[in-house]
């Protein structure tokens, strides 16, 4: 098959999009805009660029990295730094955005926003039970039918869930509730507004979810007859542009949502209240179902993508054990069960996994970009992600829970990072270890290949 005929169609491209765009777009997606711009006020602005670096910018150079590094999957981006470090790497950041955490708080925030409302609080406990099974029940039927994602995603889920949200939408800006430079920013949005937007973009958990979604992504551009990776690639970034356009807008409106919000609803502790009250403002109690539909329809969709994509990591990592549909089976059944006990308590444990993930993460795509140049060449890999991973040590210990933080050992630990790794106070302690490492392994690369 030649390159030309390859390429696809303008049609194509949208109905990647969308599928990229659906299996992003999940509940957290909606919730964190919301609140950050109930709380960056007249700094909303600058708030949102800094969210869509990082909520829309780094998931995309994820899935391209993918495919630009000929990587079928991230195992395969993984493996240039040890087949054992890929292993664990990739086992870590499934279960983190699968099973452990992600995937359980699909069910949770749409059961928390959308039906929460209706039910009295005696009976909170059996609502959440009998529709987190409902929920998963509906998953489980899609999740076992995989190659049909691109119709139930692309074609279906996708669309219903931008309509249903444009309603809600376009009410903000037709009849909005408020200016918002009437609103001052609060908090770090008073100096720090578009630093505070980045890492803001950090809580939606997409860059971590690209390069589990890419295995998704791959395997339907694959399906639609693209074969050559360079072609695979650029047909990525073409299907991405959609998804990064239609993301961008929703964020945008929903920032401005939120930042308008205070002249007629109070402030709120998360994004979901926010939007609870702003859709009853417009629509009264028809705005609570749709909003309960909104949220349904956004949780079970990323929902359907991670179960989808987890269970194909697992079954092509280790075939000789478990098939798909039993880990499909395995993943929501354990879902199911930490969606209804402890939810909390696991998204507290998780914080700290991600803020250790992340940074390993985001170098892995960086280095994945650089193939044409670097060419997965080995020494590179090693040093930048054995750099990054001591300095993403000491982030996942600032990140655990404040009674394991007081014990002697780790809270020297962070004194002698807070002293010694710049960036740290921010986050970011990881990126000049990240730079130096890649330095050190480039002069390693290029000594080596002189005595060859």
């Amino acid at each position: 098959m030649s390159e030309m005929k390859e390429r696809f169609g303008f049609k194509s491209n949208i109905l990647i999009g969308a599928l990229l765009f659906g299996l992003f777009f999940g509940a957290g997606n909606l919730i964190f805009p919301v609140h950050m711009g109930q709380l960056a006020g007249d700094n909303t602005l600058k708030a949102t660029i800094g969210f869509l670096i990082t909520g829309v910018g780094l998931p995309l150079l994820g899935v391209i990295s993918s495919a630009l590094s000929q990587s079928e999957s991230l195992y395969d981006m993984a493996r240039p730094v040890s087949r054992i470090y890929s292993i664990i790497f990739t086992c870590m950041l499934y279960l983190t955005i699968g099973p452990l955490f992600a995937i359980p708080r699909t069910a949770t925030v749409a059961f928390e926003v959308g039906l929460n409302p209706f039910i009295a609080k005696e009976y909170l406990q059996i609502g959440l039970l009998i529709f987190s099974l409902i929920f998963f029940a509906i998953t489980l039927y899609f999740s076992l039918r995989p190659g049909r994602i691109l119709d139930w995603v692309g074609r279906y889920l996708t669309p219903i869930f931008v309509v249903l949200l444009s309603i809600l939408l376009i009410a903000t800006l037709i009849k909005p509730m408020g200016q918002v430079s009437a609103y001052e920013a609060q908090g770090s949005y008073i100096d720090r507004p578009l630093f505070t937007g980045i890492l803001d973009g950090y809580n939606t958990m997409d860059a971590l979810a690209s390069l589990a979604f890419a295995i998704v992504i791959i395997f339907n551009i694959e399906k639609l007859g693209v074969k050559d990776p360079k072609v695979k690639a650029k047909e990525t970034f073409k299907s991405g542009l959609v998804c990064v356009i239609g993301m961008s807008l929703i964020y945008g409106l929903l920032a401005y949502m939120g930042a308008t919000s205070l002249g007629s609803v109070s402030r709120a502790d998360n994004g979901g209240a926010i939007m609870s009250m702003v859709s009853e403002h417009y629509f009264g109690f028809t705005g609570k179902l749709l909003l309960a539909a909104i949220v349904t329809v956004a949780c079970l969709k990323t929902a359907i993508g991670l179960i989808t994509s987890c269970s194909q990591m697992f079954s092509e990592m280790f075939p000789k054990s478990v098939s798909y549909n039993k880990y499909a089976i395995i993943f929501t059944g354990f879902s199911f069960a930490i969606a209804n006990f402890g939810l909390t308590n696991i998204v507290q444990l998780s914080i700290p996994v991600l803020m250790f993930l992340y940074p390993l993460a985001i170098t892995l795509i960086i280095l994945s970009l650089l193939t044409p140049i670097i060419n997965k060449q080995r020494d590179i890999y090693r040093w930048t992600t054995f750099l990054t991973m001591i300095a993403a040590f000491f982030d996942f210990c600032n990140a655990l829970p404040k009674t394991m933080k007081e014990s002697l050992v780790i809270s020297k630990i962070i004194d002698f990072a807070h002293i010694y790794l710049p960036g740290f106070d921010y986050g970011f302690g990881w990126i000049i270890p990240a730079l130096v490492g890649c330095i050190i392994g480039t002069i390693i690369w290029r000594v080596r290949a002189k005595k060859e």
